[in-house]
Protein backbone atom coordinates (compact mmCIF):
# COMPACT_ATOMS: atom_id res chain seq x y z
CA UNK A 1 0.00 0.00 0.00
CA UNK A 2 1.14 3.55 -0.72
CA UNK A 3 0.58 4.58 2.91
CA UNK A 4 3.30 2.18 4.05
CA UNK A 5 5.80 4.06 1.90
CA UNK A 6 5.06 7.31 3.69
CA UNK A 7 6.22 8.68 7.02
CA UNK A 8 5.04 11.70 8.97
CA UNK A 9 7.97 14.03 9.47
CA UNK A 10 9.22 17.43 10.58
CA UNK A 11 12.47 19.39 10.85
CA UNK A 12 13.62 20.38 14.33
CA UNK A 13 16.35 21.47 16.69
CA UNK A 14 16.64 18.99 19.56
CA UNK A 15 17.06 20.26 23.12
CA UNK A 16 19.50 19.27 25.91
CA UNK A 17 18.18 16.73 28.39
CA UNK A 18 18.71 19.17 31.26
CA UNK A 19 16.40 21.74 29.64
CA UNK A 20 13.75 19.09 28.93
CA UNK A 21 13.83 18.14 32.61
CA UNK A 22 13.42 21.77 33.69
CA UNK A 23 10.50 22.29 31.30
CA UNK A 24 8.93 19.04 32.49
CA UNK A 25 9.05 20.31 36.08
CA UNK A 26 7.33 23.51 35.00
CA UNK A 27 4.64 21.51 33.23
CA UNK A 28 3.99 19.67 36.50
CA UNK A 29 3.49 23.03 38.23
CA UNK A 30 0.99 24.01 35.57
CA UNK A 31 -1.09 20.83 35.67
CA UNK A 32 -3.26 22.29 38.42
CA UNK A 33 -4.38 24.92 35.90
CA UNK A 34 -5.50 22.48 33.26
CA UNK A 35 -7.93 19.64 33.08
CA UNK A 36 -8.70 17.14 30.38
CA UNK A 37 -8.80 19.98 27.83
CA UNK A 38 -4.99 20.41 27.97
CA UNK A 39 -2.68 18.12 25.99
CA UNK A 40 0.84 18.39 27.36
CA UNK A 41 3.88 17.70 25.19
CA UNK A 42 5.91 14.88 26.73
CA UNK A 43 9.17 16.33 28.15
CA UNK A 44 11.12 13.73 26.13
CA UNK A 45 9.55 15.08 22.94
CA UNK A 46 9.98 18.83 23.50
CA UNK A 47 11.91 20.48 20.65
CA UNK A 48 12.09 23.57 18.43
CA UNK A 49 10.20 22.99 15.20
CA UNK A 50 11.65 24.61 12.08
CA UNK A 51 9.21 23.11 9.58
CA UNK A 52 6.44 20.51 9.66
CA UNK A 53 6.47 18.42 6.49
CA UNK A 54 3.55 16.05 7.00
CA UNK A 55 3.60 12.73 5.18
CA UNK A 56 6.58 12.22 2.88
CA UNK A 57 7.61 9.25 0.76
CA UNK A 58 10.49 7.31 2.27
CA UNK A 59 12.47 7.59 -0.97
CA UNK A 60 12.41 11.40 -0.51
CA UNK A 61 14.28 11.28 2.81
CA UNK A 62 17.72 11.48 1.21
CA UNK A 63 16.83 14.47 -1.00
CA UNK A 64 15.18 16.28 1.90
CA UNK A 65 18.19 15.63 4.12
CA UNK A 66 20.45 17.02 1.41
CA UNK A 67 18.30 20.16 1.15
CA UNK A 68 18.52 20.67 4.92
CA UNK A 69 22.26 19.97 4.85
CA UNK A 70 22.86 22.62 2.18
CA UNK A 71 21.11 25.23 4.34
CA UNK A 72 23.03 24.10 7.43
CA UNK A 73 26.36 24.37 5.58
CA UNK A 74 25.67 28.09 5.09
CA UNK A 75 25.00 28.67 8.81
CA UNK A 76 27.52 28.33 11.61
CA UNK A 77 26.60 27.20 15.14
CA UNK A 78 24.63 29.74 17.16
CA UNK A 79 23.12 30.23 20.62
CA UNK A 80 19.49 30.59 21.64
CA UNK A 81 18.14 31.27 25.12
CA UNK A 82 14.78 30.56 26.70
CA UNK A 83 12.63 33.63 27.26
CA UNK A 84 9.13 34.34 28.50
CA UNK A 85 5.95 32.31 28.27
CA UNK A 86 3.65 33.04 25.37
CA UNK A 87 0.64 31.65 23.59
CA UNK A 88 -0.94 31.35 20.18
CA UNK A 89 -2.86 33.43 19.37
CA UNK A 90 -2.28 35.05 22.81
CA UNK A 91 -2.36 34.25 26.53
CA UNK A 92 -5.88 35.66 26.91
CA UNK A 93 -7.30 32.81 24.81
CA UNK A 94 -4.38 30.43 24.24
CA UNK A 95 -4.67 27.40 21.99
CA UNK A 96 -0.94 26.72 22.36
CA UNK A 97 1.33 27.45 25.33
CA UNK A 98 4.99 28.01 24.51
CA UNK A 99 8.32 29.32 25.76
CA UNK A 100 9.74 32.14 23.68
CA UNK A 101 13.34 32.26 22.51
CA UNK A 102 15.95 35.00 22.33
CA UNK A 103 19.61 35.18 21.45
CA UNK A 104 20.71 34.62 17.84
CA UNK A 105 17.15 34.89 16.54
CA UNK A 106 18.12 36.31 13.15
CA UNK A 107 20.37 33.31 12.52
CA UNK A 108 17.68 30.75 13.29
CA UNK A 109 15.19 32.69 11.16
CA UNK A 110 17.68 32.83 8.29
CA UNK A 111 18.34 29.09 8.64
CA UNK A 112 14.63 28.31 8.60
CA UNK A 113 14.11 30.47 5.52
CA UNK A 114 17.02 28.82 3.71
CA UNK A 115 15.65 25.35 4.50
CA UNK A 116 12.21 26.44 3.32
CA UNK A 117 13.61 27.79 0.02
CA UNK A 118 15.52 24.55 -0.59
CA UNK A 119 12.40 22.48 0.06
CA UNK A 120 10.43 24.51 -2.49
CA UNK A 121 12.89 23.24 -5.10
CA UNK A 122 11.81 19.71 -4.16
CA UNK A 123 8.15 20.52 -4.73
CA UNK A 124 7.07 21.52 -1.21
CA UNK A 125 4.82 24.53 -0.77
CA UNK A 126 6.47 27.57 0.77
CA UNK A 127 5.58 28.04 4.43
CA UNK A 128 2.83 30.66 4.50
CA UNK A 129 2.84 31.41 8.20
CA UNK A 130 5.49 33.66 9.66
CA UNK A 131 8.15 31.79 11.64
CA UNK A 132 8.20 32.54 15.38
CA UNK A 133 10.95 30.51 17.13
CA UNK A 134 9.45 28.88 20.22
CA UNK A 135 9.22 25.72 22.32
CA UNK A 136 5.71 24.26 22.52
CA UNK A 137 4.70 23.00 25.97
CA UNK A 138 0.97 22.33 25.59
CA UNK A 139 -1.98 22.49 23.21
CA UNK A 140 -5.63 22.98 24.04
CA UNK A 141 -7.93 20.21 22.89
CA UNK A 142 -11.00 20.97 20.80
CA UNK A 143 -13.07 20.40 23.94
CA UNK A 144 -11.54 23.48 25.61
CA UNK A 145 -14.15 26.20 26.14
CA UNK A 146 -13.24 29.91 25.94
CA UNK A 147 -13.50 30.11 29.75
CA UNK A 148 -11.11 27.14 30.08
CA UNK A 149 -8.54 28.76 27.81
CA UNK A 150 -8.87 32.09 29.62
CA UNK A 151 -8.31 30.55 33.06
CA UNK A 152 -5.37 28.52 31.76
CA UNK A 153 -3.84 31.66 30.25
CA UNK A 154 -4.28 33.51 33.56
CA UNK A 155 -2.50 30.72 35.42
CA UNK A 156 0.37 30.79 32.91
CA UNK A 157 0.64 34.56 33.26
CA UNK A 158 0.69 34.49 37.06
CA UNK A 159 3.02 31.54 37.60
CA UNK A 160 6.67 32.27 38.32
CA UNK A 161 8.65 31.51 35.16
CA UNK A 162 11.96 33.27 35.31
CA UNK A 163 14.78 31.04 34.19
CA UNK A 164 17.12 31.51 31.27
CA UNK A 165 18.78 28.53 29.66
CA UNK A 166 21.32 28.82 26.86
CA UNK A 167 20.89 26.39 23.97
CA UNK A 168 24.02 25.82 21.89
CA UNK A 169 22.67 24.90 18.45
CA UNK A 170 25.11 22.84 16.40
CA UNK A 171 22.80 20.68 14.29
CA UNK A 172 19.35 20.30 12.75
CA UNK A 173 17.43 17.04 12.51
CA UNK A 174 14.92 15.49 10.17
CA UNK A 175 12.51 13.73 12.51
CA UNK A 176 9.85 11.05 12.19
CA UNK A 177 6.57 11.33 14.07
CA UNK A 178 4.59 8.16 14.73
CA UNK A 179 1.06 8.72 16.03
CA UNK A 180 0.37 5.96 18.54
CA UNK A 181 -2.56 5.50 20.96
CA UNK A 182 -0.39 6.70 23.86
CA UNK A 183 0.70 9.80 21.91
CA UNK A 184 3.22 10.85 19.28
CA UNK A 185 6.64 9.18 19.34
CA UNK A 186 9.54 11.01 17.67
CA UNK A 187 12.71 9.49 16.25
CA UNK A 188 15.61 11.02 14.35
CA UNK A 189 16.00 10.15 10.67
CA UNK A 190 19.06 12.27 9.89
CA UNK A 191 21.26 14.77 11.74
CA UNK A 192 22.82 17.66 9.81
CA UNK A 193 25.61 19.69 11.41
CA UNK A 194 25.72 23.46 11.08
CA UNK A 195 28.64 24.88 9.17
CA UNK A 196 29.45 21.46 7.77
CA UNK A 197 30.53 21.87 4.15
CA UNK A 198 30.77 18.11 3.57
CA UNK A 199 27.11 17.59 2.62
Amino acid sequence: MVQERQIRSFIAIELPLELKTILGSFQNEMTSAGGSFVKWVSPDSIHITLRFLGNIFTEKVEAISSAIGQACAETGPFTLETGELGGFPNLNQPRVLWVGLQGDIEQVKSLQMSIDNNLVKLGFDKEKRGFTPHITLARMRDTARPVDRRKFGERATNIHFDFRYKIEVESVNLMRSQLLPAGAVYSRLTKLKLGNTNV
